[in-house]
């Protein structure tokens, strides 16, 4: 009797895992039966523009609504906290910039962890920043910069948007990398850090290509360097880092595609298809580049590869600024 009890309660373990899975996978097949959320934890920017761009892409796609949520404040982490946490049965997704990556280090509570608690879907594209300064300072190169940077008689001064901010951990990455020492004016915003760099308040900022290009290509402002691996498509004529002489002088605003850990490997896939096919199109290609974006297609490893690299890289990056988490 015993023995009967003990096969019958095994058979019926083993139907009820091969249930589990083939609701799984028919769940999966049968994805999306109900609208999508694709949250963004910041309402401007390139995050925005690239989630407005592509939910209605998506939408087509699949035959349901995917609807851009913005869930802002806490420097990203109030989005990203409730993506993480959401169930991961493909119904609330992201969009999120580098901070998603470098947050964790700036806040003692972040709410996640960017590398266990996400699912990469697909590295969407990218946003090269440039280094700029104001006509005044008699440097035309990198090189001349740090030469300058590195004298006693007067100490340049560069203006960010904020502890944190990428533009901020760009150039305290080059303090680092080359020993020098240059005043960091933080601002609320980039925008205002670049409107005090036309000014002549400070001498220095990193900013994205769009926001900056108009300037350079005008003559109120001196391009020096682009933070990307290739030249900038809107400014051919700079050089990047690396042809500058600092290959690790790199500061790009990438933006992934995620879900929470666990989404089923079926659903990345459709996911990973569908935006691949997005931004090939001709008017997403436009349209976004007209923008500044650089868009790549990549699989979900690529994206993961990309988060594991750049998360030791900023977390050396805060260290060496001696940045303490808020």
């Amino acid at each position: 009797m015993f023995l009967l009890r003990f096969f019958e309660a095994i058979v019926c373990l083993l139907i009820c895992a091969f249930g589990s899975d083939v609701y799984a996978q028919s769940a999966a097949q049968n994805y999306p039966i109900k609208s999508v959320r694709i949250v963004i934890p910041f309402g401007t920017g390139g995050t925005n523009l690239m989630a407005r761009w592509l939910a209605p892409k998506f939408s087509e796609a699949f035959g349901q609504q995917f609807i851009v949520d913005p869930r802002l404040g806490a420097g990203g982490n109030i989005g990203n906290e409730l993506v993480a946490k959401s169930p991961p049965d493909g119904y609330t997704l992201s969009i999120a910039p580098p901070g998603i990556v470098f947050s964790p280090f700036l806040y003692k509570k972040a709410g996640y962890d960017p590398l266990r608690d996400f699912t990469s879907i697909a590295l969407l594209g990218s946003v090269p920043n440039v280094m700029a300064v104001h006509p005044s300072v008699p440097a035309q190169s990198l090189q001349q910069v740090i030469t300058l940077a590195k004298q006693k008689s007067k100490r340049l001064s560069y203006g960010s948007g904020g502890i944190g901010s990428t533009n901020h951990l760009a150039m305290e990455a080059l303090k680092s990398l080359t020993q020098t020492d240059i005043v960091h004016v933080p601002y609320k915003g980039a925008t205002l850090a670049l409107v005090d760099l036309i000014s002549g308040q400070v001498d220095i900022v990193v900013v994205a290509v769009p926001s900056v290009s108009q300037y350079i290509q005008q003559g109120k402002l001196r391009g020096i360097v682009t933070l990307s691996p290739k030249r900038s498509t809107s400014l051919p004529t700079l050089p990047t880092a690396a042809e500058a002489g600092q290959p690790q002088f790199v500061m790009e605003n990438w933006y992934g595609f995620y879900g929470p850990a666990g989404l089923q490997r079926e659903i990345v896939e459709r996911l990973n298809a569908e935006a691949i096919k997005a931004i090939k199109q001709p008017d997403t290609r436009e349209r976004l580049g007209s923008q500044g974006f650089d868009l790549f297609p990549s699989s979900p490893q690529e994206l993961a590869a990309l988060m594991k690299s750049e998360y030791a890289r900023f977390g050396k990056i805060v260290r060496d600024a001696g940045i303490q988490p808020e």
